[in-house]
């Protein structure tokens, strides 16, 4: 489903008090806290996210009502995109090659002179000089046209493939590069604007998502994964997601609170394609305070004092 508007659940004409309110209350339903073992509430909750983002930036919400940006803030019209941006960024060149800075590159002006008043660029003795010898210089490619590819922080991780659509409505698949960051630009050659000598380029800059419970840490992922308390004291085998899956994390017996473990090579994809780790800090949740369980663990405990003084090296 590609209609924010349908997302969320609301008509066209609703308003920002109607939007917010449907957004809340799709997140509180689809968050991933909530839904651990449904992996299609977190799409979905990732799509309500994306959804909303359009809708409450009016600028964002007034264009697409306009048709000229999807979704994802992609241009929808041949021409949409725009020029230039881009510079001091990484840039990747989708055949293979790396280091093209961004879509506005420093123009060649004697190409431009020479397609404005028809004529060859002569050494010298023309209006602006140009080539000796009065060699014809190449024509110019058409203008870049540039995109923005939200994509998700697991997808980044382990390097997923990713499907844009271009202005003239073709799909393509693109293979992101190691040690992907966010504002990572990928250059696709010929997939711009018509022009003399060519097609100019796609330049597509990388929105890297944030993750509902993953965090990045460098090359590294972190996770606060919650136990319970029979778990952290007798030890046990937990479930913990990872970007590729679930794997199974053993605990071992008298754990405390905030003991960080590594799952390695769970994390980033680095510039010379190994991975960094994910790292796992547990915390101990109690039960609520007024359920069945606490009231147990409270009789259970009745009587009993730990009288070690845990903050003593805290010096109180």
């Amino acid at each position: 489903m590609t209609d924010p508007y349908a997302i969320l659940g609301v008509a066209r004409g609703a308003s920002d008090k109607d939007i917010k309110s449907a957004y809340r209350k799709l997140a509180k339903e689809l968050h991933p806290d909530r839904n651990q073992d449904n992996p299609k509430a977190t799409e979905r909750f990732s799509k309500v996210t994306e959804a909303y983002d359009l809708l409450s930036d009016k600028d964002k919400r007034a264009r697409f009502d306009r048709g000229e940006i999807d979704l994802n803030g992609n241009p929808t019209g041949p021409f949409g995109g725009g020029f230039g941006g881009g510079a001091g960024q990484r840039g990747f060149r989708h055949d293979g090659f790396e280091g093209f800075g961004g879509a506005q590159e420093n123009p060649d002006l004697s190409d431009l002179f020479e397609g404005l008043f028809g004529g060859r660029a002569r050494g010298g003795g023309g209006p602006f000089g140009g080539m000796g010898g009065g060699g014809r210089r190449a024509a110019p490619k058409g203008a870049s046209v540039q995109y923005r590819l939200k994509v998700s922080l697991t997808d980044a991780a382990t390097r997923a493939a990713q499907r844009i659509t271009l202005a003239d409505g073709k799909t393509i698949d693109l293979k992101l590069p190691p040690g992907v960051e966010d504002g990572t630009q990928m250059r696709l050659a010929g997939k711009g604007e018509p022009g003399p000598g060519g097609n100019g380029d796609a330049i597509v800059t990388i929105e890297i998502q944030p993750h509902p419970f993953f965090k990045r840490d460098g090359d590294n992922l972190r996770l606060d994964l919650p136990v319970t308390l029979d778990e952290a004291a007798r030890g046990a085998k937990v479930k913990v997601p990872t970007a590729e899956g679930a794997v199974m994390l053993t605990v071992a017996a008298g754990t405390s609170s905030g003991k960080t473990l590594r799952l390695k090579e769970k994390g980033m994809t680095r510039k010379d394609g190994t991975r960094g780790d994910q790292l796992v800090t547990l915390q101990i949740e109690l039960p609520a305070a007024d359920s069945a369980a606490m009231a147990e663990l409270g009789r259970r405990l009745e009587g009993w004092q730990d009288e070690r003084n845990p903050r003593s090296r805290l010096g109180v």
